[in-house]
């Protein structure tokens, strides 16, 4: 976002690569199956153009540093990452060596010994829980690998841990080229959409999402809200909701929200119909659609309805401008992933910029097959939230910005 700074920060564009080794933090925090079988290997593939540029440019040697799930400190097989070498080598078409853990004498010794064009895969950062600490000794040894840190794990940008913010003390710290692609885009988006802006909402909890609608609300000209967090608002407007799934913290939230829709004259869209069934699974014993405010005591809604799906598209389709976080209903179950998949449906037919703002919205649309559809999908969950809160992104604020300029020698003219 302009007005923030984001756009002014350095990125891998601005330092000379030939001859300089880097320590690039990217987000391989990828689905495994039971067996460590890669099942989507998106966020590998989004930080090839960081790794390709590097090579192509000339760096000398690449240290590539990740985590991969949550094992609290400690060693988990399971989370290793070496289950996604083999395809990282695919994708990047050289050996890649991986050194079985992140600090130690085995890791110095096989990034001390990497070649010019070869590239070092640490092990997993959360093995150890200084790395979400924001350690700094921790951050010292990672630094000592390299010149230059290139921050490109969008997905973690919202985290202070010693990968993301520690680091930058020790080394001149830019971003890749997938994180300076997410902050102009979502910035951008945020800063100066072409209208109408339309932004679609879902999920399970208005608490959640509470920022984000203040902060929206202020920029857009429709807010559509799907998802159980929409309950919450129901409520608060006096409508029954049955057993379905409310968010009892988010209800004053709810009710603030829909009085400063109407202070800013921002249309604040609510389902006028939902799908509910008498239990939570796909083959429940009966499912029916209703309309708002007549789902029976024993039933629960479970996705938006035709009638809502119809209004959402609509506005959808009709817009400039388009940001979507946040399913409107079990989308994981079939009988219930219709409405998400009007959403996305709209989405891939709307004319404008459309961006799905990471975690459940990109599982949705990439599990319905619309991710080549649509403008953008963020790779971040809880950093794209953040964004569209307005909110600093920490590890963001800690890289280089292009002025007032550092005078390290390794800033190309343009960037020094």
């Amino acid at each position: 976002m302009a007005s923030k700074g984001y756009m002014k920060k350095k990125s891998i564009r601005d330092v000379i690569v030939k001859g300089n080794d880097f320590i690039v933090r990217v987000d391989f925090n990828v689905p495994l199956d039971e067996n460590g079988n890669l099942t989507d290997d998106t966020r590998i593939t989004e930080a090839m153009p960081t790794i390709r540029y590097l090579l192509d440019e000339g760096a000398n040697k690449i240290v590539l540093c990740s985590h991969l799930g949550r094992p609290k400190g400690e060693r988990k097989e399971k989370y290793s990452l070496k289950h996604i070498i083999k395809r990282l080598e695919e994708l990047v078409g050289v050996p890649v060596l991986f050194a079985n853990n992140c600090i130690g004498s085995e890791a110095k010794r096989i990034v001390e010994s990497a070649q010019p064009g070869e590239i070092v895969l640490l092990e997993n950062l959360r093995f150890h829980e200084d790395e979400e600490k924001n350690d700094k000794e921790f951050a010292k040894i990672l630094a000592s690998y390299a010149d230059v840190y290139v921050n490109d794990a969008f997905g973690t940008a919202h985290r202070a841990h010693a990968s993301t913010v520690g680091i930058t003390e020790y080394l001149p710290s830019v971003a890749g080229l997938l994180l300076e692609k997410e902050l102009c885009i979502l910035g951008e988006a945020l800063e100066s959409p072409k209208k109408p802006f339309v932004v679609i909402l879902g999920g399970a909890k208005v608490t959640d999402k509470i920022g984000v609608i203040k902060h929206l609300i202020t920029k857009a000209d429709k807010v559509l809200i799907g998802g159980a967090m929409a309950f919450a608002f129901d409520v608060a407007e006096g409508y029954e909701i049955g057993k379905s799934l409310f968010d009892e913290v988010g209800l004053e939230y709810a009710k603030g929200a829909l009085k400063l829709a109407k202070e800013k004259n921002v249309q604040l869209m609510l389902p006028v119909d939902y799908v509910v069934a008498d239990e939570f699974k796909n083959g429940a014993n009966c499912i029916k659609v209703v309309n708002r405010g007549e789902i029976d005591a024993d039933f629960m809604g479970l996705d938006i309805g035709p009638k809502t799906a119809k209004m959402f598209a609509d506005e959808i389709i009709n817009a400039n401008t388009v940001i979507w976080n946040g399913p409107m209903g079990a989308f994981e179950m079939e009988n219930f992933s219709h409405g998400t998949l009007e959403v996305a449906k709209a989405l891939a037919k709307c004319k404008g910029t459309t961006i799905v703002g990471g975690g459940d919205s990109a599982a949705a649309i990439d599990h319905l097959g619309y991710t080549d559809c649509v403008t953008h999908v963020s790779t971040g969950g809880g950093a794209s939230l953040d964004l569209l809160e307005g909110k600093m992104l920490v590890a963001v604020e800690a890289l280089e910005d292009k002025e007032p300029f550092k005078q390290y020698s390794l800033f190309t003219e343009d960037g020094n």
